[in-house]
């Protein structure tokens, strides 16, 4: 540092830029001085936007009508849809296929074995006293008996040909279903039941037992009498119209579950990876009681299947309730459907000189919308 102060170079190089700078902001200042002052411009304040809505979500409307209640509980009819410990046979049917059922085991094929079982007890008694040692010391060396062997040949066959033709006729109308009004898909897990309604919005139903008062903790829902017998009452049943034809697509989640339903005469079973259908038209109002029919695991007498049939308009009811849409109804107006016109009308483009516009939020309003 000695050596550059006493160097004269060094010293005139640091006055003239000196003068430099000193000359630079002589020749600024009037400049500024005499520049007219421009006001800023005001600053447009954006409106509050509300949030977008969710796809989910539908557009609330003022004037439109809240969603219905659901029609109260239907209570069970001791001795139909249930078994009540003191009936023997078959269950009082409710369909038309059952009752043909029904009346065929009640009726010729009873008649057919009452028969069978008393021809053999009597040709069983007779062969015993007529063939004793005491009437017939010297047994009889006949072995072959032309007539004989055609009779107990033909006489089975016209048995089960008659046995046959009914059932059949039974098996054909089964299995031929007319067009459905309704399509329930039946889905078994372990250890419960679920069931969905694909064509009236996506109704999803899951239906658990319901515990007995000593076994329910704290608040939990316990069994009534109203909800059904025990074991076999659940906390959200199955529902379907009355007189209608609903289609059940059976399949299951994990094992093999079987969905019975003695008093429609239906039982079939649920396969994982694989989709049965049957189908019903219960012709009376009122709950009904079954349970799944396969060993699937420690649980499986705890998945009971309860099936509520309603009227028409209390059907449409419940299914409004429980935010489907009944057949013939317009399903309500989402929130996609309603802001997908207005973010493809393209915006009115702003005046190049308007200083006064208002300012676009900053926000992807069709991206929060998906989201």
């Amino acid at each position: 540092m000695a050596g550059r102060s006493s160097n004269p170079m060094f010293g005139a190089r640091m006055k003239l830029i000196g003068w430099a700078l000193a000359l630079s902001v002589a020749v600024m200042t009037p400049a500024a001085a005499t520049a007219p002052q421009v006001a800023p411009a005001p600053v447009a304040t954006a409106a509050p936007v509300a949030p977008a809505p969710t796809m989910g979500d539908q557009i609330a409307d003022p004037a439109a009508t809240p969603k219905p209640a659901a029609p109260p509980l239907v209570v069970p009819t001791p001795g139909i849809g249930m078994p009540d410990g003191s009936s023997i046979g078959i269950q009082p049917q409710v369909t038309d296929l059952g009752e043909r059922a029904k009346l065929f085991h009640n009726g010729p094929l009873m008649w057919m074995c009452v028969a069978i079982s008393v021809f053999v007890l009597l040709l069983l008694g007779y062969t015993m006293f007529r063939f004793r040692r005491g009437a017939n010391p010297t047994p009889s060396r006949t072995s072959h008996h032309t007539m004989l062997e055609v009779v107990w040949t033909l006489a089975p066959v016209l048995i089960l040909v008659a046995i046959a033709i009914p059932s059949i006729r039974l098996l054909a109308a089964q299995y031929s279903p007319p067009p459905a009004y309704l399509t329930v898909k039946v889905i078994g897990h372990q250890w419960y039941w679920s069931y969905q309604y694909p064509d009236n919005g996506g109704v999803e139903i899951v239906s658990n037992l319901l515990k007995e008062k000593k076994d329910a903790k704290g608040a939990e829902r316990f069994r009534t009498d109203i909800d059904g017998p025990p074991m076999l009452a659940v906390d959200d049943r199955l529902v379907i119209p009355v007189n209608k034809v609903v289609k059940f697509l059976i399949t299951s989640e994990d094992v093999i579950h079987s969905f019975a339903m003695p008093a429609f005469w239906i039982k079939m079973d649920a396969n994982p990876g694989r989709i049965n259908e049957t189908w019903v038209k219960v012709t009376r109002p009122g709950v009904y009681f079954g349970q799944c029919s396969e060993l699937c695991g420690a649980r499986h007498g705890y998945m009971p299947i309860v099936i509520e049939v309603l009227p028409q308009a209390q059907f449409d009811q419940w299914l409004a309730s429980k935010g489907g849409t009944p057949k013939g109804a317009k399903p309500a107006t989402t929130a996609a459907a309603a802001v997908a016109p207005a973010a493809a009308t393209p915006a009115a483009p702003a005046p190049a000189n308007d200083t006064a516009a208002v300012a676009q939020p900053a926000i992807n309003q069709a991206a929060t919308a998906q989201n």
